[in-house]
């Protein structure tokens, strides 16, 4: 899963092809995502950013993900990935 941020656009693209995109805002002192066309990751709350990464807390009951910032365009390394099969 990727979400990118940048300026007051988001997007999120994920495995399953989902293809999500959006704004930020700040609404009552807080950073607030708003995607549209996504199922689960509607609305997010940021509750913590620093420079390796970003924690969103979505409505809805999905709950919370940590997100690693990637540098260069580049994956970070060490993710885990789906498997493959046999």
């Amino acid at each position: 899963m990727v979400l990118i941020v940048n300026g007051g656009k988001a997007a999120l693209f994920s495995t399953d092809r989902t293809t999500c995109a959006g704004s930020t805002a700040e609404e009552g002192g807080k950073h607030v995502l708003r995607l549209s066309a996504c199922k689960t990751r509607t609305t997010g709350t940021v509750d913590s950013v620093n420079k390796t990464t970003l924690r969103v807390t979505w409505e809805g009951g999905l709950g919370t993900e940590t997100y690693t910032r990637a540098e260069g365009g580049a994956i970070p390394s060490g993710l885990p990935t789906a498997s493959l099969g046999s």
